[in-house]
Order: structure tokens, then C-alpha cells, then sequence
């Protein structure tokens, strides 16, 4: 058991490490999806704000005929500029141009993060029509906000709410949206439309957790299903080691116990030998006759009673046959309480009371047993002064002693294969719990009950109903 135990936690140990890898493997994919996903977000924002400048465009075409053009004195000659590209020593692609007042500006040609230079040239034309557009025509962030979400619709993300509002770079509002959304708790995105004046589009987002786990829902519930799958297999294991351990431990108990389980039939022809050879039988016939029959009857009874226990201990209780034959129930008991009586281990006082002389069918070697079992239950849990009365009625045969009782809380259990009621002041009455189970499993296969009733200090009454009936 001790090693079952370590390889247990080293197994236990190991799983721990696997799941433990899995949900660290599982937050850098969860992080590098939320990447993904903001990336696609910053996507739908420049494609929302190309939209909205298409709708700003059409309503400035409308406000065109209201706009008049300031008239000037003398028109002014235009400017002239040249520009050109060329590498560096890096390989860089360079931007030169030259203003009309002779000012050279080199820059470097920056790629968008795509690597494509038709997106960043989308970029461009974006922020040279917001920095001519947004000097006449009104941001409507209503429409901004039917595009922005229309473009995350195209991307197969569909946030609750979408919020949009224009921004400096210093994070204070130049147009807010007029729709009262709380922003606490809101992801947030933004992105540059005019960089001379520092102005941005802000978006606020219902956070993407959600959707970035309905993408990793897949690896999630496999994951769980697996820990759960090891985590049941796992219990199963233990539990059923458990089981095996306490089985193993219960036959150990068996083997210990066996002798003196097996007591009550070796003590009784021990007693009718010692009564031959002491008590001057050989003189008298009919007495060494009665002592002889007594003798061998509880060899043979002991043999049956080592098989029967043994049959039940070993799980062959399923293929149990019984043999039955019509007994005469009275002659049967009264036997059986003659021998028990010859005990010398205790004063042992047996009453028989007959209320109905009556014949029964069974298995007249397992019967035996049965009552062999209550009345040898009575005797060891019992004083020194053991009483027994056995009453047979019509339907029934009633077995009540004067012993220690049984507690009430372990009444409803002592027919459970292997349970021993715990006596705290009995403790040299050994066994392995296997008694009044047989009693129960070979009484039912007869198709008879048996049922309990007890008083601590007072005694305990074993009622067996023929035919199934009950109190």
C-alpha cells in the first residue's frame, strides 16, 4: 500500500505538471489570439474611417452649390516642387522633397505593418482628405458608429457595444457620441486620422474576452474533458484499489479469526469426548452412544461450516444450491440447543418454548448453520451468565438473548458483509463480519427474512419469518 501511495503522488505529481504546461500553453494562445483580434479590430477602425469619409464626401457634394469661394486681388503664382527616392547604404528606401521655398525634407518611406505599400498609401490619401475635409464637414459619429461595427461584422466579431468619439493626443474629447454608454471596463482602440493636428478616432469595445474564447472553446473543452476523464479514472483506480486493499485486509482478518469462529463445533465434540473418557461412559451404552453421535455430528458440522464460509468469503455465493427437504422444526432447534448447551465456556441456559409444532422446507445443513450462528452471536456477546429463549410459532422462530445489545445507530448495518458492530467494552470477542451476513444471504435464498430488534444492556431478539413474511 505504502508504494501504491508514492507511486500515486508521483502520478498525481506528473498530471499536475501536464495541466499545469497546458494552461500556460493556453494563456500564451489566448494572448497571441488576442493579438490576432486587435489587430483585426485596428483593421476595422481604418476601414470604417475610409467608409466614413465616402459618407462625408456625398454630404459634402450636397453642400457644394453653399459654398463660395474667397475672391483674391491678385492670384497668387503656384508653388513649385520637386521630389525624388532614392536607397541608402541600408538599403532604406528614402523620400526627398524640395518645398518652393527651397526646404529639403528627407524621409524614410515606412511600410505599413502589413508590408504593403498600397495600404499605406490608403493611409496617406485617408489623412490628406481629413485634414481638408474636417475643416467644413462635421464628424457624425452615429454613422462612424454603424460602419465601425458593420466592418467588425465582416471580421465575425459582434461586440454589444460600439462607441466611437474623436480625441486629441492627449486623450481629451474634441466630438464625443452623443449615446450614453458607460466606458468603465470597455476595451479601447485607437487610431490616427490627422497627425499635424493630433487628432484620432477613439473606440470603445465591449471586452473581446468573450469572443476570444468562443475561438479557443474548442481547446478549452478538450482540455477540461481530459482533466476530467484523468481526474474520474484516477478516483475509479483508487477507489477500486481501495476496495481491493480492504477485501485483502478482511481475509487476512478472515485467516486470523478462523479458529476461533470455528470454536463453537470443536468445543462441543471436545465435550463429548472429555465426558467419554472422564464421566464413566463406557458403562453405560446409550450414553457413549449419544456421546459418540454428538461428536460426529459436529465434525461433520464443522466441516459444512468451513465450506459455507468459505464459499461465501470467496464471492461464490451466486452459484449456492440448496438442498431441500422437509424438517421438523422442533426436533431440528431442540438438537441444536442441546448441543450448544454442552459448551463449557459459560453457564449457558437455552429454553425452547414450541407454540406450534410445525414442519419447513429447506436446506436442512444450511438451516443449521443459521441457527448455529444466532445462538453461538448470543453466547459471545453475552456475561458469564448466558440466557437464550427460542420461540417457534406458526410463521416464525424468534431467538432473544440476554447480552450486551446492540447499538440503535448500528442496527440498520449488521446483515453488511464485513461490518462489525464496534463494542468498546467487548473487545476480545473477535471475528470478521461475516457472520449475520450469511445468515441473511441463506435465509432469503430460501425465500424466508430475518430482521433484528435490541436494547443495550437488555439483549437482542433475531425474528426468521418463513416464506417471505414480515413482522
Amino acid at each position: 500500500m505504502q508504494k501504491f501511495k508514492i507511486n500515486s503522488i508521483i502520478f498525481i505529481s506528473v498530471i499536475a505538471v501536464i495541466f499545469g504546461c497546458n494552461a500556460y500553453y493556453l494563456a500564451k494562445l489566448y494572448g497571441s489570439i488576442r493579438k490576432d483580434v486587435e489587430r483585426e479590430v485596428m483593421a476595422a477602425m481604418s476601414d470604417a474611417d475610409i467608409d466614413d469619409l465616402m459618407y462625408r464626401a456625398g454630404r459634402a457634394q450636397g453642400l457644394s452649390s453653399n459654398v463660395q469661394m474667397q475672391e483674391v486681388d491678385e492670384p497668387k503664382p503656384p508653388r513649385k516642387a520637386e521630389a525624388s527616392t532614392y536607397r541608402d547604404d541600408n538599403g532604406q528606401l528614402i523620400s526627398v522633397r524640395t518645398e518652393a521655398d527651397g526646404t529639403v525634407v528627407e524621409e524614410k518611406a515606412m511600410l505599413s505593418e502589413n508590408g504593403s505599400y498600397s495600404n499605406q498609401m490608403v493611409d496617406a490619401m485617408s489623412r490628406q482628405f481629413h485634414s481638408l475635409m474636417d475643416q467644413y464637414i462635421d464628424y457624425d459619429m452615429q454613422v462612424m458608429d454603424s460602419v465601425l461595427r458593420n466592418q467588425l461584422s465582416y471580421r465575425f466579431i459582434y461586440p454589444d457595444h460600439v462607441y466611437v468619439e474623436v480625441v486629441n493626443r492627449n486623450d481629451s474629447v474634441i466630438c464625443p457620441n452623443h449615446e450614453s454608454v458607460d466606458k468603465s471596463g470597455l476595451d479601447s482602440f485607437r487610431i490616427c486620422i490627422n497627425y499635424n493636428e493630433g487628432i484620432y478616432y477613439k473606440a470603445y469595445l465591449t471586452p473581446l474576452t468573450r469572443h476570444i474564447l468562443s475561438q479557443m472553446m474548442g481547446v478549452i473543452v478538450t482540455v477540461f474533458l481530459l482533466i476530467a476523464s484523468f481526474a474520474a479514472a484516477f478516483w475509479y483506480l483508487f477507489r477500486t484499489v481501495s476496495e481491493l486493499r480492504t477485501i485483502e485486509e478482511m481475509k487476512d482478518d478472515f485467516v486470523s479469526n478462523m479458529t476461533h469462529e470455528l470454536k463453537t463445533p470443536i468445543s462441543i465434540a471436545y465435550s463429548a469426548n472429555d465426558a467419554l473418557l472422564n464421566y464413566d461412559a463406557a458403562n453405560d451404552t446409550a450414553k457413549q452412544r449419544a456421546y459418540l453421535a454428538i461428536a460426529i455430528k459436529q465434525l461433520k458440522h464443522l466441516g459444512e461450516l468451513v465450506e459455507n464460509i468459505l464459499a461465501v468469503s470467496m464471492e461464490r455465493r451466486k452459484a449456492l444450491t440448496l438442498r431441500t427437504e422437509r424438517i421438523y422444526l422442533p426436533e431440528l432447534v431442540g438438537e441444536i440447543a442441546s448441543a450448544q448447551q454442552m459448551r463449557a465456556d459459560k453457564d449457558i441456559s437455552i429454553t425452547l418454548d414450541v407454540i406450534e409444532q410445525i414442519d419447513v422446507a429447506a436446506d436442512k445443513s444450511h438451516l443449521s448453520n443459521v441457527l448455529n450462528n444466532l445462538i453461538d452471536n448470543a453466547i459471545k456477546y453475552s456475561g458469564e451468565s448466558v440466557v437464550i429463549h427460542i420461540t417457534i410459532s406458526a410463521d416464525s422462530i424468534e431467538v432473544t438473548d440476554n447480552g450486551i445489545g446492540i447499538p440503535s445507530k448500528s442496527l440498520p448495518f449488521i446483515f453488511d458483509k464485513f461490518y462489525r458492530v464496534p463494542h468498546g467494552n467487548r473487545q476480545d470477542v473477535r471475528g470478521y463480519g461475516i457472520g449475520l451476513y450469511y445468515v441473511k444471504h441463506i435465509l432469503e435464498k430460501m425465500g424466508w427474512s430475518i430482521s433484528a430488534k435490541s436494547q443495550e444492556g437488555v439483549g437482542t431478539t433475531f425474528v426468521i419469518k418463513f416464506n417471505g413474511h414480515e413482522n
